[in-house]
């Protein structure tokens, strides 16, 4: 298992930073600290790292959500040792999300940002996922989770919560063209799907075993 440890994981987490690495270079280009036209965020350069963080967020979300399906499906378990790595991104593209939305958006002033939470719906649903994303990345940890033991199998499936609330976050936010979201909605939708349908066959055995178990009785 070394070369996952060693080799994979590490370059793994090397291509998970490189929207950061982009963000950073195009708000230097755009302060005019450098001078580099591949990375310029455009005319709005504000709203293309708000987008861009809120669509990586929702991406990790997606990816990590996708690592049981795919161990389900090759019997492969490694996929599962990156599933912690694609959550904590998560959490870190989403605090960028909303500090490029408090610091560059509401130049920092706090009495906006409380007023757009309670007067905008999508921001609502926003923030309320941010929230649930912090104790999931607080106890992320293998020592936390030998802690909480079973607590923290059902402190984490918030997660579905999470991705639900971003999803619609994003969903809410679009003026018009919702084909994008929709995507995410497709996506979410299979992804719980999956697992409804895999809780449910879980179901059904555990019914088969003790009906067997009482027939035999």
């Amino acid at each position: 298992m070394w070369p996952i440890r060693w080799v994979l994981k590490p370059l793994v987490f090397l291509a998970c930073l490189i929207p950061a690495l982009h963000i950073g270079l195009g708000a230097l280009n755009a302060a005019g600290v450098l001078h580099i036209g591949a990375v310029s965020l455009g005319a709005d350069p504000v709203k293309v790292m708000l987008h861009t963080c809120g669509r990586w967020t929702l991406n990790f979300l997606m990816i990590a959500l996708c690592m049981t399906p795919l161990k389900d499906l090759t019997h492969w378990v490694v996929w599962l040792r990156f599933r912690r790595m694609f959550g904590l991104f998560a959490f870190f593209y989403v605090l960028l999300h909303f500090s490029v939305y408090l610091l560059l958006d509401q130049s920092g002033k706090l009495g906006d940002l409380w007023q757009d939470i309670v007067k905008r719906p999508y921001i609502t649903i926003g923030m309320l996922g941010l929230l649930l994303l912090i104790p999931l990345a607080v106890t992320s940890t293998a020592k936390a989770q030998r802690r909480l033991g079973r607590r923290w199998t059902r402190l984490h499936r918030l997660i579905y919560v999470i991705s639900i609330l971003g999803v619609w976050h994003f969903w809410w936010g679009v003026k018009k063209d919702i084909r994008e979201p929709l995507l995410y909605v497709c996506g979410l939708t299979l992804l719980l799907g999956y697992r409804l349908w895999k809780h449910r066959q879980s179901l059904a055995r555990v019914s088969v075993a003790r009906f067997a178990r009482t027939d035999g009785a």
